[in-house]
C-alpha cells in the first residue's frame, strides 16, 4: 500500500514517513514543493500522478491563524481550492483521499465536546477556510475522510509543546491562556491512526463509511493546564523548567478568535475503524522526552564537532 501525502515538512507528513519506516505493508511518499504547490492548482494532479498512490492523505495546508487574517486569499487558495484539487487529483487517479481539518471550524458556543453532525461556525480566516477545503474535498471526490482534529504538537516544526520547552530555557514564569479548551493531539497519534484507517480501506473495497470524522487526543485540557504537563514532565527528566500563570483570552489579544470550547468526541472514528487515541497526558510525555532526548543527542554532537574543529585549529 503506497500513501502520497502533501506538505513534506508539515507535522503529519513526517510523522507518517516515520511510522511507516521499517513497514513492509506500507509506504508513504511526501509531495511537496516545488513539484506539488496547492498554491498552484496546475501542480497538483502531476505530481500526485509521479507518486502513484493508493490512498492521498491531504495534510498540507496553510496555519498561520493570525496572519490569516491579512491573507485571506492566499489561507483560501491554499485551504479551499488547493484541497480540493488535491481530493479531485485523488478522484482522476482512482483512489480515496484523507483530508486533514480543524476543530476551527467550530465558534466554541457548546458546552460539550463537538460531534461531527454538530453546526459549523468558524470565528476567523483560517477556521473558514478549512471548513471551505472540507466542502471541497467532499464535492471533488466521494470517497473521501475528513479528519478534524486539534492542537496538534510533534517532534517536528513548530508547536505549543517545543515554544514551551524554548521558553523554559530562558524564563522563570510563562503567562498561558486558561479559558480556552480542548484536546491536545500528538501528529505521531495521528499518523498511526492515518495509516490504520488507510488499511481498512485497502482491505474493504466495498467501504462505505466515508465522510468526516474527528480525531483528537483522549481527555481535554485548557492551554495552560497543557503547559504545566510539558513543563512537569520536562523537570522531571531533567530538561527545563518554569512556572505557568493562568491569563485569560482578553489578557492576551490575538488577530484571529479562538473558540474557548473546541473538545472533540473521537467516538465515531473509533466506532467505524476500532482506534483509539491515547489519553493527551500520555501522548504529550512520550513527546516532550522524545524532543529532550534529542536535545541532549545534538548537544553531544555539537561538542564532538567543537572538539574535532579545535583540534584541528590548534595543529
Amino acid at each position: 500500500m503506497r500513501l502520497a501525502v502533501t506538505g513534506r515538512e508539515g507535522q503529519v507528513a513526517a510523522s507518517l514517513v516515520e511510522a511507516a519506516r521499517g513497514r513492509d505493508e506500507v509506504e508513504v511518499v511526501a509531495v511537496g514543493r516545488p513539484a506539488l504547490d496547492l498554491a498552484r492548482p496546475d501542480t497538483v494532479l502531476a505530481a500526485l500522478e509521479a507518486a502513484r498512490p493508493d490512498i492521498v492523505v491531504s495534510a498540507a495546508a496553510y496555519t498561520a491563524v493570525d496572519q490569516a487574517e491579512d491573507e485571506k486569499d492566499l489561507a483560501f487558495a491554499v485551504n479551499a481550492t488547493g484541497a480540493g484539487k488535491v481530493a479531485e487529483a485523488a478522484a482522476r487517479l482512482g483512489v480515496p483521499v484523507i483530508h486533514l481539518s480543524t476543530d476551527y471550524v467550530f465558534d466554541g458556543a457548546k458546552d460539550g465536546a463537538y460531534v461531527e453532525t454538530d453546526p459549523t461556525a468558524p470565528l476567523g480566516v483560517y477556521g473558514a477556510s478549512k471548513l471551505a477545503g472540507e466542502e471541497a474535498v467532499a464535492a471533488a471526490n466521494p470517497r473521501h475522510i475528513i479528519l478534524r482534529t486539534a492542537w496538534v504538537y510533534s517532534p517536528f516544526g513548530k508547536n505549543f509543546v517545543k515554544t514551551m520547552l524554548r521558553l523554559a530555557a530562558d524564563r522563570d514564569e510563562i503567562a498561558v491562556v486558561a479559558d480556552q479548551w480542548g484536546n491536545p493531539t500528538s501528529a505521531l497519534d495521528i499518523a498511526d491512526a492515518i495509516l490504520h484507517a488507510a488499511a481498512r480501506l485497502a482491505d474493504d473495497r466495498n467501504f462505505a463509511a466515508f465522510g468526516v470524522c474527528h480525531l483528537a487526543g483522549e481527555g481535554d485540557t485548557n492551554w495552560s493546564g497543557f503547559a504545566r504537563h510539558i513543563l512537569d514532565t520536562s523537570r522531571t527528566l531533567g530538561g527545563p523548567y518554569a512556572k505557568v500563570r493562568d491569563i485569560a483570552t482578553a489578557d492576551y489579544p490575538t488577530k484571529a478568535r479562538r473558540p474557548q470550547n473546541s473538545r472533540l468526541s473521537s467516538a465515531k472514528f473509533e466506532g467505524v475503524f476500532g482506534w483509539r487515541a491515547p489519553h493527551w497526558r500520555e501522548a504529550a510525555g512520550r513527546v516532550v522526552s522524545r524532543l529532550l532526548h534529542d536535545r541532549i543527542d545534538n548537544c553531544c554532537s555539537l561538542v564532538g564537532t567543537a572538539n574535532l574543529s579545535g583540534s584541528a585549529t590548534q595543529r
